[in-house]
């Protein structure tokens, strides 16, 4: 995967004529990835290089800073799955200011005839571009006769009545419905981070924990959730609190603690996925600490009951 910015870096030389899926593809959705497996398709019949266009920062954080939505991944997380897609390479543009305001042809002329001498651009059927969104694919394919390049849209994918996309579920996941969003995705929705010391309370309570610090954006609301693992290669059944641990007092920051089953290691420092598979419950207060873990021992047997039915 070679991965290239603009206006640092070059083309490659390799990336001739390179087939491009142009797009903000925050969270990899199935509606991005019928364009991604297209694009890359496409790619390997022509003997050309398959190449995402993105944007970073996503453009509602310079065109509108307090309207940004929380991205459903991180930039790294993008590209890794991007790159297990088929894609070879990945074009960032350094989204500025001065790009927000850049008409539709501004920016096919600079980024996708000037910079990557594209061969041909695919897009979603509601994608937009320019300054203030004047571009979509009627004039991108215009612009594409002009500048010498083909135009391909794939239509929207739906899920039961509606349109899959980003905003639907960054709704769903801030409603605490993962299993919904999971649907949308292709996937359970994740979050990566490291494992960090608490404050030990999981262990007093015979359920020791290990506790994220995570970059990404967006986190499910305060509740329990059966969740899965990533440790390397391995996947483990687990569960998750999000949340502020009323039972034992107020004003306590907000932690992902996570218990795996069966699994005794230490993890403090570990690099850790975490994927969020059902909510089991609302956070709440607990009169005592004996009924705070007779509720745990009812969550871990309702989430082992849960990793029965799926296939992890």
């Amino acid at each position: 995967m070679e991965i290239i910015h603009f206006p640092d870096d070059e083309r490659p030389a390799r990336w001739r004529s390179p087939v491009l899926a142009l797009g903000n593809f925050d969270g990899l959705h199935r509606g991005h990835m019928k364009i991604i497996e297209r694009v890359a398709r496409v790619a390997s019949e022509r003997a050309l290089v398959p190449v995402v266009v993105t944007f970073d920062p996503h453009p509602t954080h310079i065109v509108r800073p307090d309207k940004a939505p929380p991205l459903l991944m991180t930039k790294a997380q993008k590209i890794e799955g991007l790159a297990r897609a088929g894609m070879h390479g990945v074009a960032v543009v350094r989204f500025t200011p001065e790009i927000a305001h850049w008409d539709p042809e501004t920016f096919v002329r600079i980024v996708l005839a000037d910079w990557l001498h594209v061969g041909e651009v695919w897009v979603g059927a509601n994608f937009l571009f320019g300054h203030d969104r004047r571009g979509d694919f009627s004039v991108l394919r215009e612009l594409g006769v002009r500048y010498g390049f083909r135009t391909e849209k794939i239509d929207a994918v739906r899920y039961k009545d509606f349109v899959v996309s980003s905003t639907r579920i960054r709704r769903l996941i801030a409603e605490g419905r993962v299993d919904e969003a999971a649907a949308l995705l292709g996937r359970h929705y994740f979050v990566d981070g490291t494992v960090v010391h608490g404050d030990a309370r999981g262990r007093t309570l015979g359920y020791p924990t290990a506790n994220l610090e995570t970059a990404n954006e967006l986190l499910p609301p305060n509740g329990v959730y059966a969740s899965m693992v990533n440790l390397g290669a391995t996947i483990h059944p687990s569960i998750t609190n999000v949340g502020v641990r009323p039972t034992f007092g107020r004003g306590l920051p907000t932690v992902i603690e996570t218990f795996l089953f069966d699994f005794e290691q230490d993890l403090y420092g570990s690099s850790m996925r975490l994927w969020f598979v059902q909510r089991l419950r609302d956070e709440r207060t607990f009169d005592s600490v004996d009924s705070l873990r007779a509720q745990i021992d009812a969550d871990c047997a309702r989430a082992r009951t849960l990793f029965e039915r799926i296939s992890l």
